[in-house]
């Protein structure tokens, strides 16, 4: 079985017996010609209306369509090598496109429109994941990028950029790798995680969308492969972060519940919410995707408060 549990309440996340069930595999592509050893797949995010899942798959450069009638098929090809994905306030989708350097909007008539790749006149680096408050800005992690892809910024940043697009704003410098990004259910706290430390930071959300009090609330490491990367919560304000061994689930204050076991060697690069009660958890690896049913639903993609 799957789910290791840590803390008595695990069962209120999850049965015990529950599966992940794998329902994509051969995903990913070698990246050892760029110094990477592979690109993985990326970013589920759930249409519900269409009732399908789309993640990207950065080797192959394609975003990818998921769903249960019509099983796996490409959506787009020649994505700029897009990661972290979530749609906007008008169901559009925003797209991390770590090989153009930048992150854009793909409009509904499939035209694209670029929401941030320069910070103060510097290229961005390789933006990794994004999310969408409710007031229509977007944030993003921006990690740093070897210097043979001829980067610009000397720092890792987060960023924030206005619902108009007219502005972006430095949020924080002070995350050595940041990677994922996700809001408390009132959006009164932003959590981010440290791929590089292994941290998962939570921050005070101000009324003008800046950030403050920056402090770790968790530590995800053992001996097995995994780091936090991509992060989602749930309505109940539960943590669930990529980790050693699979996908750890957290309490708000970051406390360790459980653990999705993910087995075989897996290593697990993001998480999504989708489902037709959002309560299936969408879990992408390096090769495979899988999907996992939980008892709390996941805080929906687009979200009005």
């Amino acid at each position: 079985m799957p789910i290791e549990r840590v803390s008595p309440e695990c069962t209120r996340f999850v049965d015990l017996d529950a599966e992940v069930e794998w329902i994509a595999d051969g995903l990913g592509a070698d990246g050892s010609a760029n110094g990477i050893p592979w690109l993985p797949s990326e970013g589920p995010v759930w249409v519900k209306e269409g009732g399908y899942l789309l993640f990207s798959d950065i080797g192959k450069s394609q975003r990818m369509k998921w769903s249960r009638a019509g099983g796996l098929s490409m959506e787009a090809n020649d994505t700029n090598h897009g990661n972290g994905m979530t749609r906007d306030l008008d169901g559009r989708l925003i797209v991390c496109q770590q090989g153009g350097k930048r992150v854009v909007r793909i409009e509904h008539d499939g035209k694209t429109t670029v929401v941030a790749d320069r910070y103060k006149g510097k290229r961005l680096s390789r933006p990794n994941d994004v999310v969408v408050k409710s007031d229509g800005s977007i944030y993003f992690t921006d990690p740093l990028t070897p210097a043979f892809y001829g980067a610009e910024l000397d720092f890792a940043g987060v960023y924030r950029v206005s619902p108009d697009l007219k502005e972006i704003t430095l949020v924080t410098p002070d995350i050595k790798g940041p990677n994922g990004l996700c809001f408390s259910p009132s959006e009164q706290i932003l959590y981010i995680n440290d791929s590089v430390l292994k941290h998962i930071h939570a921050f005070d959300v101000s009324a003008d969308g800046s950030i403050a009090n920056g402090r770790i609330i968790c530590y995800l490491a053992d001996e097995r492969l995994g780091k936090p990367d991509g992060m989602k919560v749930d309505l109940d304000g539960n943590i669930y972060c990529t980790g050693p061994g699979g996908v750890w689930f957290m309490d708000a204050t970051g406390r360790h519940i459980g653990t999705i076991a993910l087995g075989g060697g897996r290593h697990a690069t993001n998480i999504g919410w989708g489902g037709d009660d959002w309560k299936t958890l969408f879990i992408t690896c390096y090769h495979e995707m899988g999907c996992i049913r939980m008892k709390i639903p996941g805080v929906p993609v687009p979200r009005k408060l």
